[in-house]
């Protein structure tokens, strides 16, 4: 099983930005424990990180008969991207949108997701554990497609 990690604007700032709401752990320090727990799993991932909303576009249209999952933080694409949205819609690939702070509790556009209604699944609020949190659905969501 192979599952696409895509991390959206301003997540290479982690650790730097907004530490109050992000923690200081890096997208790099993300992406180490997620490799250590995707091998715990059985799964192998690959990760990527863009501020560029084409370019995350692309990714996922290249992810078809690729991946077998997504996991998506596009940050504040969120928000605003009809285009990853369709993306992701238009691949068909199983996909879970993560987020690390809880995006509910925090300004009111925030509150929006145009992915979500194109996900399996959305979790958000749990830290850099959200990740994990994520892994494990979309994971267990597969095995059980598989069934």
């Amino acid at each position: 099983m192979k599952i696409l990690v895509i991390n959206g604007v301003n997540m290479n700032m982690l650790g730097i930005r907004e530490p109050d709401k992000y923690g200081n752990t890096t997208l790099k320090d993300i992406e180490k424990e997620l490799y250590a727990y995707s091998f715990s799993l059985g799964v192998d991932i690959e990760t990527f990180q863009s501020n560029f909303e084409g370019e995350i576009v692309e990714k996922i249209h290249k992810a078809l008969n690729i991946f077998d999952g997504i996991l998506i933080n596009a940050g504040a694409y969120t928000h605003t991207s009809i285009a990853i949205r369709d993306a992701i819609s238009s691949v068909g690939i199983p996909t879970v949108e993560v987020h690390m702070t809880n995006i509910y509790s925090r300004e009111e556009f925030r509150k929006n997701s145009y992915l979500a209604p194109v996900c399996i699944g959305q979790i958000s609020g749990f830290g850099a554990d959200s990740y994990n949190l994520g892994l494990k659905a979309i994971v267990d969501f597969l095995n059980d497609k598989d069934k």
